[in-house]
């Protein structure tokens, strides 16, 4: 599909390395916590947290939505690492800068359901997403659910970009394939996911 990109192995080891390091500080001052879903209060199988100005978040009563602070602990979101904003200015082809990183941890049996990034204003921006960690098979559709899906294989390093056309569809994670990457000691896969919210 037009606007979508897979850049494998993007970031070498050690740039991996160095953005992990960050991303840890990071939790450090937003720790992880269980998103759920709206209406039903069904719990989210990946923890996640954010950085940057805004952080998305989901819970039962709130729904799906970008907000200033940590929902646990009330506290602004920690800045982002350079190398997120660098990355973006990079592949992005957007005049401003990401204003939200969703941190997604993906422990053992985690997975994430088809779905499309639809809480921004500015369609015009593009989702970028950076694989840390254990491979995962990662799938993409067409704007209906229903559509068909082309399934690859994301390892860790690698940056996929979401625009253009392929802005809006379907997409999400069918399995991490643990032990196939030693960056994480603890295993599992990290997935940084960086959107513009508001309109340049």
């Amino acid at each position: 599909m037009a606007g979508f990109r897979h850049l494998p192995g993007y970031l070498s080891p050690d740039r991996q390395t160095r953005l992990l390091a960050g991303i840890r500080e990071a939790l450090v001052a937003a720790p992880l916590f269980v998103p759920a879903m709206p209406r039903t209060g069904k719990p989210f199988s990946v923890r996640m947290s954010n950085c940057g100005p805004l952080g998305w978040v989901s819970d039962r009563t709130g729904g799906y939505r970008y907000q200033a602070v940590h929902p646990d602990t009330g506290r602004p979101w920690p800045p982002m690492p350079t190398m997120l904003v660098e990355i973006w200015g990079d592949v992005s082809g957007y005049p401003a800068p990401p204003e939200a990183c969703l941190i997604n941890y993906y422990a053992g049996g985690a997975r994430m359901g088809s779905h499309r990034d639809a809480d921004e204003e500015d369609e015009a921006a593009p989702v970028v997403s950076v694989s840390l960690g254990d491979d995962a098979t990662f799938h993409v559709g067409g704007t209906r659910r229903t559509d068909p899906k082309q399934r690859l294989l994301l390892r860790s390093g690698d940056v996929v970009v979401l625009g253009g056309a392929a802005r809006m569809s379907y997409h999400g994670v069918d399995r991490v394939h643990a032990g196939t990457s030693s960056l994480l000691p603890e295993g599992g896969r990290i997935n940084l996911t960086l959107r513009r919210v508001t309109r340049a």
